[in-house]
């Protein structure tokens, strides 16, 4: 079996994977924790899902955070007893990245990029929309080409009550109308419609770029509420970024 994890900013998502199939998948908050406790805690994720050590025969991990990778990867190692595969722009990905430096795309949109080329051929646009809204590109010929970066509809919530004490704490939920009747309604309305807007936009800019009209895969924890409104979006994948990671490992490894 094989174990991937994407490590975000505020959102680590584990996969379990028998071969092609996706088996199990988790989701927890990325703070702080030790080597030690982080692979307790992978030790409690398998044996709910009835796995033990010694089913794992591999590992692969893309992060944007740079301390917990190293945390992440001890606690695989020890615990697991695997070392992981670490996502970077240097591994054979079967796309190439044509950007000004390389180095310095995130490892998750480049997981992305290929989980989208592996599903829809290209080009091809995936939107993960997570702590950020990451908007990735693979253009007519194959490569990664880059995109668009902005902030997540979470961060723009926390900076909105924030600043605005008397605004009340809403769920993050489509308001049915764009014309909000009471303030919930109203805010709901600015930000989830505002949000589709902003995604629907960009990619029409990118198509207007490219000359061309591309799938587009959503992902991330917000893709289902902004998905069912986009006009551009033609595909929801919750777990985009983990099929991305099995096939970098098996790509790399050359273990089916």
């Amino acid at each position: 079996m094989l174990i991937v994890l994407d490590i975000g900013n505020t959102t680590i998502v584990t996969g379990l994977f028998d071969g092609d199939r996706l088996t199990g998948h988790w989701r927890f908050s990325s703070y702080d924790r030790t080597s030690d406790e982080a692979g307790l805690m992978m030790i409690n994720l398998l044996a709910s899902n009835g796995v033990t050590r010694a089913d794992i025969k591999g590992a692969i991990l893309s992060s944007v955070v740079p301390r917990l990778e190293e945390v992440w990867r001890d606690a695989i190692g020890n615990y697991l007893g695997v070392t992981p595969l670490i996502v970077t722009s240097e591994l054979d990905l079967g796309i190439r990245i044509d950007m000004d430096n390389p180095r310095e795309v995130g490892a998750d949109r480049l997981v992305n990029a290929v989980a989208a080329v592996s599903l829809c051929g290209y080009p091809v646009v995936s939107v993960d929309l997570g702590t950020t809204i990451n908007l990735d590109v693979v253009s007519r010929d194959g490569d990664y080409i880059g995109g668009a970066i902005a902030p997540g509809l979470e961060v723009s919530m926390q900076t909105l009550f924030s600043k605005a004490a008397k605004l009340p704490q809403i769920a993050l939920a489509s308001p049915g109308m764009a014309i909000g009747r009471n303030t919930m309604k109203a805010v709901q309305s600015g930000i989830v419609y505002g949000f589709v807007g902003l995604v629907d936009s960009l990619v029409e800019r990118i198509f207007a770029e490219l000359g061309a009209r591309t799938p587009v895969i959503a992902t991330g924890g917000h893709a289902e509420i902004l998905a069912a409104d986009s006009k551009t979006v033609t595909r929801l994948e919750p777990w985009l970024t983990l099929e991305g990671l099995r096939i970098i490992y098996r790509r790399v490894s050359g273990v089916e």
